[in-house]
């Protein structure tokens, strides 16, 4: 079985909690052990399991990935201005892959999934959501 979200982004950079969308489609296809992949279609955004507690987290990624990479620097940037998006991307990868426990994607108390933007905003984002049946029945 396979689903695509659509969401779209308002910040350049910023991480988008994606996790009740992908519980609805775990859910309603009925599969209680099995496999889901979440992937975004795109070279400058990325999935990412991390805490939803408070945004604090979230900010931090952010904060981090532009200290590591910053803007304006990399030789892309002379195509279309975006070479900090694509390493971003690169570094934190395009899919997840959660297992289902129960009917439900086996995440922790703490455990969010987030499409993460690097060049934004953008009216549309594709996260392809793959589900995998590991029973017989």
């Amino acid at each position: 079985m396979q689903k695509v979200i659509q969401i779209s982004t308002h910040a350049h950079n910023g991480l988008y909690d994606i996790t009740d969308e992908v519980k609805s489609i775990v859910k309603s296809s009925g599969i209680k052990t099995g496999m889901v992949n979440v992937y975004v279609q795109g070279a400058t955004a990325a999935i990412m399991i991390q805490e939803n507690w408070d945004d604090s987290v979230q900010k931090d990624v952010v904060t981090l990935l532009n200290k590591l990479i910053p803007h304006g620097v990399w030789q892309h940037d002379h195509q279309d201005n975006n070479g900090d998006a694509h390493l971003k991307a690169g570094i934190v990868g395009p899919s997840e892959t959660i297992p289902i426990i129960d009917g439900m994607p086996g995440l922790s108390t703490w455990q969010n999934i987030f499409l993460c933007e690097f060049d934004g905003p953008r009216n549309t984002r594709k996260i392809v959501v793959t589900l995998h049946n590991c029973t017989n029945s």
